[in-house]
């Protein structure tokens, strides 16, 4: 049976609302962090053919930074956040609390600031999963990669032992009072969860 099965529009409903949960929440901790209001835009989940991610980011040979977490527990994962370089610098500047166009190179400190901004996302919203479904979760530390957006690909496949050929996206921003960022997540679930998620939709 295809895993489209389980990715019908009432799970994608309650991904976003999810998603939704999660992104709130890593906000508020960015905003306790930085000492100033990070507010997220509201995220969309969306059904993504694997092979045209490139075409979401720019292309497979466009520069990216991407962070990456693999979640095990009762059932197992992948969270990617995929950011274009450009977009990364003006992401720290966000994290950061530097004004607009003042990092210029990633570093080990713009680094740790985007791990931490993936390990932030990844944990809020595998924890508004986990309740959702009744299940618990271990996200493992964040990896940053910066490198061409084929090759995070192809780093992720490799690390699985190949993927679906349909991930989930889900999209959404964080802004202040200067800047609006965009930010995809691609998420890669255990087949089993979107099961989950499918008998408490329809038991609804």
């Amino acid at each position: 049976m295809s895993d489209l099965v389980w990715f019908d529009q009432a799970v994608l409903n309650a991904l976003s609302a999810i998603a939704d949960n999660g992104v709130k929440s890593a906000a508020t901790g960015f905003s306790e962090m930085v000492g100033r209001a990070v507010k997220p835009g509201k995220p969309m989940a969306s059904l993504v053919p694997i092979l045209k991610i490139p075409n979401y980011i720019g292309g497979p040979d466009d520069d990216a930074v991407g962070i990456y977490l693999r979640f095990d527990g009762d059932l197992e994962g992948q969270v990617m956040l995929i950011v274009p370089y450009s977009k990364a610098y003006e992401l720290v500047d966000l994290l950061v609390g530097e004004k607009p166009g003042t990092t210029q190179e990633l570093g080990s400190l713009e680094k740790s600031a985007m791990g931490e901004l993936g390990n932030l996302c990844a944990s809020f919203f595998l924890n508004s999963l986990a309740k959702s479904i009744g299940a618990s979760f271990r996200p493992t530390p964040p990896a940053v990669m910066v490198d061409m957006v084929g090759a995070i690909l192809d780093i992720v496949v490799a690390t699985t032992g190949g993927v679906d050929e349909h991930i989930l996206l889900l999209h959404s921003a964080f802004a202040d009072e200067a800047r609006f960022i965009d930010v995809d997540f691609w998420v890669i679930p255990d087949t089993k969860i979107l099961q989950e998620l499918l008998k408490k939709t329809t038991s609804l």
